[in-house]
């Protein structure tokens, strides 16, 4: 296929476009329909944020695809909650202007500061937390209830469903060979859909009434500064994974990204991407690495393959029928592929912890990581001039501010 740098359009380059769209189908829709949010719209944005971050790495392109962030399911769920889908589109639009403050502070200073800002003893427990908030949404998904108890499917066929899919969602991710190992998530959710058909829970009138040309359901943001502060801390999480995925993508391809385009560039086209789909009223965007798998696996190194899977995302953004297909995924199949996820999230951080070597055994490292597990999960909220910091946000900066002022062990 040749190096990513040869960005030539072919027609095979078209048809695996397609292909890696399918393999980052199921994640890319499942965080708009967690979160309240319009499925077809996270498609469109994804295809224009892939578009905007090529155009901004342009000079050296790596192949990647960029499509919803889990780290944001959690305060997009709080925000939409609070205060509605605009206000909440308001504190996506600050979080990739972060990004963007970000490349630019690496651009003057270099990279090293960042490590500084964030390291492990920080970005691994903000990680677990975000996969610990979000796990009792999973479970009461998973039983077919709401969260607060009200029932949408009988408990004795919920369990089932939901079991069924989290099986065989793991299964497919053990046990399939080949690009089936990169879709366990949409696996799961095709065998979850035939269970729940065999079991009569599903309503197809979604579908029947939606037209096959639609217009998405964009959604301007309204400023709020409420949901700014909320989620804007936030970004710091998806910051650091961005780094990771570029060193994935540079040991897949073998050309160091993080040199050229650099992190300056990379995480300025990642942070104007999320900006711009919160504009749309998309969730923010991120790297997918499904699509690297999948990348890995065909050797299909030419970026040119990233832009016909962006094009053909802006295209099925626009097929109302899809938008009333995924409507009538029933909450049990969502909640069992939910148990896996949150608890994959978590365990992200675990491992994050683990490579880096923190040592645990130490007082100060204890202490930040159990802060920012407990600030961020208990309900820890500050009130300042009227404006309330709580949640995951809330223990990143508490997480940064103790790594900042707690004196290092003596050896």
């Amino acid at each position: 296929m040749g190096k990513a740098t040869d960005y030539n359009f072919r027609v095979k380059d078209s048809l695996l476009g397609v292909q890696f769209l399918f393999v980052a189908f199921g994640a890319l829709v499942l965080v708009p329909i967690l979160t309240g949010l319009d499925p077809n719209v996270a498609l469109f944005t994804a295809g224009i944020g892939t578009l905007i971050f090529q155009f901004v790495t342009r000079k050296n392109v790596p192949p990647i695809f960029l499509a919803s962030s889990f780290a944001f399911i959690a305060p997009i769920s709080m925000g939409v909650k609070t205060w509605g889908i605009a206000a909440t589109m308001s504190g996506l639009v600050a979080a990739g202007l972060l990004y963007v403050l970000i490349s630019l502070v690496i651009r003057v200073k270099g990279d090293n500061f960042i490590h500084k800002l964030l390291p492990p003893i920080v970005v691994g427990p903000v990680i677990m937390s975000i996969g610990l908030s979000l796990s009792p949404v999973a479970v009461h998904m998973a039983m077919g209830q709401t969260s607060d108890g009200t029932v949408l499917v009988p408990y004795d066929t919920a369990i089932v469903i939901s079991l069924i899919s989290l099986t065989s969602t793991v299964l497919i991710s053990l046990l399939a060979k080949g690009m089936f190992k990169l879709i366990p998530i949409l696996g799961g959710i095709i065998i979850g859909y035939l269970v729940s058909l065999y079991y009569g829970i599903i309503d197809f009138s979604s579908i029947s009434k939606a037209a096959w040309f639609a217009i998405p359901n964009f959604t301007a943001p309204e400023f709020n500064w409420q949901a700014i502060i909320f989620i804007l801390p936030i970004a710091i999480a998806p910051t650091v994974e961005h780094i990771g995925d570029m060193l994935t993508i540079s040991n897949v391809v073998k050309e160091d990204y993080l040199k050229k385009p650099g992190l300056k560039n990379t995480l300025l086209g990642d942070g104007l991407a999320t900006s711009v789909a919160s504009l749309f009223g998309g969730p923010p965007n991120t790297t997918y690495s499904e699509v690297t798998g999948a990348v890995t696996i065909t050797k299909a190194y030419n970026p040119a393959i990233m832009t016909w899977t962006a094009i053909s995302a802006i295209i099925l953004a626009f097929v109302g029928k899809l938008g009333g297909v995924l409507a009538t995924i029933p909450v049990p199949v969502m909640g069992g592929i939910m148990l896996l996820l949150f608890g994959i999230i978590a365990s992200i951080g675990i491992s994050t912890l683990v490579k880096a070597n923190v040592d645990l055994s130490c007082s100060r490292n204890m202490t930040i990581v159990a802060m920012i597990l407990v600030f961020s999960i208990g309900g820890m909220a500050f009130k300042f001039w009227g404006v309330e910091f709580s949640g995951i946000g809330l223990g990143a900066i508490i997480g940064i501010f103790l790594n900042m002022i707690l004196p290092q062990p003596r050896h």
